[in-house]
């Protein structure tokens, strides 16, 4: 039985391979085509020295002064000596270039496109060789807009399923993307993407999560809870999703069925306006509650426009907390 191994380039960049239990990861890595930095290959020189955020695993024989104790238990890794033993996750202090790999690229139809509400379009693309696109719940992909060589970055909104992958994509006027999927783009058309790119991504859930989506940076989240439904949770999961108008809400019954399908998942959805109908008024700031934070024993994910990712830093220090993690994802809109 072999593992899948996300190697995290740090110019994010994510190529994933395959380690047998018996072989380390540089050497799956090389027999892949992905040059790990490596000089001796017996854990004397610390030139492979990489950080495993998550995943179990075993490390042979090293020196002190390649891998230090402390080094080890912080969770450090020699890729010479390192054998996985489940699925991993390893952070390569590293260039893609310099490990001579790049980002992989594929093509795809358009099998839907939905206006979901004024502001936010749904996109799906499917192809067979979307099966192969491996990806970490929350990262995103550069697609390419068809008739022009430009690419605009969008995080999946779900899982691939039978080949077909979705993205929540926000309606900007005269937006090059935008124009295209509101006025010419028809099922079937293809469209180039590639990646995956980013780390904003679901790490192991070691303890409760906060989860603060901004408009359409719910897609990264909705991507996470498909995931957690298939794999469970012992700790509880919140989510509060903020939106500037009534009309800006979308997939509310996705998040719906996630609750009725993650026994410990919670959600909470607010609109800036004043003259919204929903109960809950104002920006997601508004509606974190001291319990949410369990006192810093919290991993805390943010996704949403630059204004909202400062206001929640801001908010986070003023209530004296330092989480356990806190990760986040700015995006802004292009014309």
């Amino acid at each position: 039985m072999s593992h899948h191994i996300a190697l995290q380039f740090e110019d994010g960049v994510t190529r994933f391979i395959h380690a047998s239990p018996t072989e380390t990861v540089a050497d799956a890595a090389y027999r892949q085509g992905v040059n790990l930095p490596l000089d001796c290959r017996d854990g004397a020189c610390g030139t492979c020295k990489c950080f495993a955020e998550s995943g179990q695993f075993t490390l042979g024989d090293y020196i002190e002064d390649a891998l230090s104790e402390d080094e080890a238990s912080q969770g450090f890794v020699l890729t010479c000596q390192m054998r996985a033993k489940s699925d991993c996750v390893v952070r390569v202090p590293s260039s893609s270039s310099v490990c001579r790999t790049q980002q992989a690229s594929y093509d795809a139809a358009i099998s839907e496109v939905r206006q979901l509400s004024p502001s936010t379009i749904s996109l799906s693309i499917q192809s067979d060789a979307l099966n192969k696109l491996a990806f970490l719940p929350g990262q995103y992909v550069n697609l390419q807009v068809p008739g022009s060589t430009e690419t605009r970055a969008y995080s999946f909104s779900s899982l691939i399923k039978g080949g077909q992958v979705s993205f929540l994509i926000r309606n900007v006027p005269g937006g090059l993307m935008s124009s295209y999927l509101t006025a010419l783009a028809k099922p079937g058309e293809r469209m180039t993407l590639a990646g995956p790119l980013g780390s904003f991504y679901l790490r192991d859930i070691k303890r409760p999560l906060l989860m603060l989506a901004g408009g359409t940076g719910l897609a990264p989240f909705t991507a996470m809870l498909e995931k957690i439904a298939e794999q469970g949770s012992a700790h509880p999961l919140h989510l509060i999703y903020g939106v500037t108008h009534d009309a800006d809400l979308v997939d509310m019954d996705k998040l719906e069925a996630f609750a009725a399908r993650i026994p410990n998942f919670t959600f909470a959805a607010c609109v800036a306006s004043a003259e919204s109908s929903q109960p809950k008024k104002g920006y997601v700031t508004q509606h974190i509650e001291p319990g949410h934070l369990h006192d810093g024993n919290v991993d805390i994910y943010l996704c949403g426009p630059p204004p909202m990712v400062e206001a929640v830093n801001h908010f986070i220090r003023e209530q004296g907390i330092q989480p356990a993690s806190f990760h986040y994802e700015k995006f802004a809109a292009s014309a």
